[in-house]
């Protein structure tokens, strides 16, 4: 078949796409590890799930299967657009939508595709009633004002008429230890646990856990620490790396003292060096954001970026790995638990942000 435009062929979909220059390795025996761990230290409380965006961009067709079978029954997206990807896993019955039910649209889906959503208004309680009701969850807000019923809806009828689940709430300040916010939002939350009927309570996160036994209940709510993120210091030693990526070199050059490289001329050689162009940009998730200390790598030898990071593309100093040339691998900074490649960005935004030429690499 011709086409017309351009006077060639159409691409031919049976021909398979050459090797991708970009790879995402998810290590599933860390979070595997990091489930376990997370499990284990929330005591007497199950631990669950954070899968929303993608898995926290890793790819929830990779992680939930590997957390389904450590052990997890609980799993939290945000989006009804996230669903599908779930239950193709584990069982509808097991996924949360933090969302909730913005329309009678989303409760039709809810009851037919059988994901549970999670109440977080008075008019949502109503909608999902009126729509024929059946198991939820429900948030209450206890200082974050960010979803949820408030404190004082508790005894309202729209909330007596649910069957609730998991009664949850969400911390504010878990990550930071001496935080007045923490005991303010526990005793918040246990002041609504007896006035709301529901099976089971859920109120830490992933630094939540770090806080101890009285923040448990019956069931935690970690993300990033699932995915290698270490939101406390008391989590470090349990938790390990998830993702590595690594990007190919697309060309190396030599450049003579004075060049410049990339827009706007931020970098100008000292002295005759040579650099290498690499397949990684912005569209990949790696962002002009980012600050100093995201050196590139190879077997250990520091390879700096040279000037501004592009749309698909960074350069980098070869001047620790002359042997490097086209074809070669380099690793890319994204280990979210070190600080110092988060200058500029949070371990939330160097997972969430990965580009999907990343994950269909």
């Amino acid at each position: 078949m011709t086409d017309n435009a351009s006077g060639g062929e159409r691409a031919d979909r049976s021909v398979p796409l050459p090797p991708a220059s970009l790879r995402l390795t998810v290590d599933r025996g860390a979070l595997d590890s990091n489930w376990r761990a997370l499990d284990a230290l929330s005591g007497s409380a199950k631990a669950g799930a954070a899968v929303k965006a993608d898995a926290y961009g890793l790819g929830a067709a990779t992680c939930v299967p590997v957390l389904r079978d450590a052990g997890c029954e609980t799993f939290f997206v945000a989006h009804w657009s996230e669903v599908a990807g779930v239950i193709a896993h584990v069982p509808p019955q097991q996924v949360a939508v933090l969302h909730g039910v913005l329309n009678e649209a989303e409760c039709a889906y809810a009851r037919a595709v059988g994901a549970v959503p999670v109440i977080n208004s008075l008019e949502q309680a109503e909608r999902w009633s009126a729509s024929g009701g059946r198991r939820c969850h429900l948030m209450v807000d206890t200082g974050i004002n960010r979803l949820g019923i408030a404190a004082s809806e508790a005894n309202d009828a729209a909330i007596a008429a649910l069957d609730i689940d998991i009664l949850m709430s969400h911390l504010a300040s878990a990550d930071e230890a001496d935080s007045a916010m923490n005991p303010r939002q526990l005793a918040a939350f246990r002041g609504v646990l007896g006035a709301i009927p529901h099976r089971r309570a859920s109120l830490a996160n992933s630094a939540g856990i770090a806080l101890g036994a009285d923040y448990a209940f019956n069931l935690t709510r970690p993300g990033l620490a699932l995915y290698g993120g270490v939101p406390r210091p008391e989590l470090a030693a349990a938790i390990r790396p998830v993702a590595q990526v690594q990007a190919a070199i697309l060309q190396t050059r030599a450049l003579a003292a004075g060049e410049s490289v990339g827009y706007n001329a931020t970098f100008t050689a000292p002295a005759p060096m040579r650099v290498a162009t690499v397949s990684m940009g912005y569209a990949d998730g790696f962002l002009r954001a980012r600050g100093p200390g995201n050196d590139f790598s190879h077997h250990g030898r520091r390879l700096p970026i040279l000037g501004k990071v592009s749309m698909d593309m960074v350069v980098i100093d070869l001047t620790a790995a002359h042997d490097l040339a086209a074809g070669d691998w380099v690793d890319v900074p994204w280990n979210i638990g070190d600080a110092a490649q988060q200058t500029g960005l949070s371990p939330y935004e160097m997972l969430t942000v990965i580009g999907g030429r990343l994950r269909r690499g």
